[in-house]
């Protein structure tokens, strides 16, 4: 039983950080327009697609797409932050989510900034030089494994042999089941 918890662990924190991760990334872009006087469009979210915010009028085009991976890493760290400091019983899960965070923002500007992919290519278009998106992604890279590292046996790996909280397992389950079923809901695929 104990590796059927394990694996309801890992699978759900997986996806749940996949989809929580693009809802930070796109209310940043949504923060953004809103402090530089652009109006959002539409914001799709939803668990099949990649999320993207489009807006009918942007004057600040390059202060938008920065704000995307910029609250995209710095909400999850402060969450997390706000966890260990409480010593919430599931901060481990608060770490995971921000490193997942600080690594796909990383490297969806890095790597991303090599194809002129999404907001990488964006920013390039808009005059950003790669090296800012390069220095971004190797900043948070390497900070996303760090905030990783250590964290295995709360998800049942090495010494503890599966062993983890089925608290744990289900909250994060309910919460990946919840959150795919309200981005279903409010943004459906056309």
């Amino acid at each position: 039983m104990k590796r059927q918890h394990q694996l309801v662990l890992i699978a759900s924190t997986l996806a749940f950080s996949w989809l929580a991760m693009q809802a930070v990334h796109e209310s940043g872009h949504v923060v953004g327009a809103f402090l530089s006087g652009g109006r959002v469009d539409r914001v799709v979210l939803h668990p099949a697609t990649i999320s993207q915010t489009r807006l009918s009028d942007n004057p600040h085009p390059l202060f938008v797409v920065w704000m995307g991976p910029i609250v995209g890493v710095a909400a999850p760290l402060v969450a997390m932050i706000a966890a260990r400091v409480c010593k919430a019983p599931g901060w481990y899960l608060f770490q995971f989510f921000a490193g997942f965070c600080l690594v796909a923002n990383g490297a969806y500007l890095g790597f991303g900034s090599l194809g002129e992919i999404g907001d990488a290519g964006d920013m390039l278009r808009y005059g950003m030089p790669i090296w800012l998106l390069w220095l971004f992604g190797l900043v948070t890279l390497p900070l996303g494994l760090l905030l990783w590292n250590h964290l295995g046996p709360h998800f049942g790996l090495g010494t503890r042999g599966g062993q983890v909280s089925a608290v744990a397992a289900y909250t994060m389950l309910g919460l990946t089941v919840a959150t795919a079923a309200l981005e279903l809901v409010l943004s459906p695929v056309n």
